[in-house]
């Protein structure tokens, strides 16, 4: 039976290191969270950012864009923010008419604390991860809280996103690891899953990845979140790959309170100069 990975438990000593740290500090450095739209999914996470930034010390506020805005607006209330904030994060998905990697260019490299920017994804091969994408750098920081290695581990991330696959595949690297990227083209799957030291699966699927698919005291972790009848569900089998695995993460509690965990130690650290 696999041991879970509580991103939970590890998010909430975190949070309280980063409340302490702030306590310390006489700057309260500021968070900007840009909504567009009216997605609930998008509505739901940015409030929950900014209330885990509140119950630090952060000061949070959300921007709210309508959902037919221009880019040329949008970039310039970026453009206003980088004058006045501390760290800025774009909540995505954007609508569809909107550029996202246009529009996110203009966040200045060290005010984007969301690591999303193309000059954070380049800094990262320079083994600079100071802005490495929160996901990524969550699941790195859930890896290490248990004590799992990942140096010589063969690693397979099934999403090949800028947000997960890719940033997360150059943190392996810098790690020593040695990682296969696999998505919807990949041409047996099955092989690259079943010798898998460690598996990270984003692929929005629920259910997807099955027992059959990994071998024997592998690591799971599961980025999807899917929206089911029966509730929030990730990507992985995780009734019967938990017999199978010998860490896993559930969902939710797994990796997505890690993840803001690390998008406010981001901001905190750019705030107090403690980079």
């Amino acid at each position: 039976m696999a041991e879970l990975l509580d991103g939970k438990k590890v998010s909430d000593r975190i949070l309280e290191e980063l409340k302490v740290k702030l306590n310390q500090s006489s700057y309260k450095p500021q968070l900007s969270i840009i909504l567009c739209g009216d997605d609930p999914a998008s509505i739901l996470y940015t409030k929950m950012k900014k209330e885990s930034g509140e119950a630090i010390g952060l000061k949070a506020e959300i921007h709210k864009l309508d959902s037919t805005i221009t880019e040329s607006e949008f970039i310039k209330t970026i453009e206003d923010l980088n004058q006045n904030s501390d760290g800025i994060m774009v909540q995505l998905p954007l609508p569809k008419h909107l550029n996202t990697r246009k529009i996110m260019s203009f966040i200045e490299p060290d005010k984007d604390v969301d690591g999303l920017t193309e000059t954070s994804l380049r800094r990262i091969v320079d083994g600079d991860e100071r802005f490495a994408s929160a996901t990524p750098k969550g699941i790195i920081k859930l890896l290490e809280e248990y004590n799992l290695s990942i140096e010589g581990k063969e690693i397979t991330i099934i999403n090949r996103s800028s947000i997960v696959g890719k940033p997360l595949a150059l943190l392996f690297l810098n790690r020593g690891a040695t990682v296969t990227i696999c998505h919807s083209k990949t041409k047996n799957l099955l092989k690259h899953t079943r010798d898998a030291d460690i598996i990270v699966i984003g692929v929005g699927k629920p259910n997807f990845l099955k027992a059959e698919m990994i071998k024997e005291n592998c690591v799971v972790i599961d980025v999807g979140t899917n929206k089911t009848e029966e509730g929030l569900k990730g990507d992985v089998d995780f009734e019967n790959v938990k017999h199978k695995a010998s860490f896993i993460t559930p969902v939710p509690g797994g990796v997505g309170p890690v993840t803001v965990a690390m998008l406010l130690n981001n901001i905190v650290n750019k705030g107090t100069k403690n980079l």
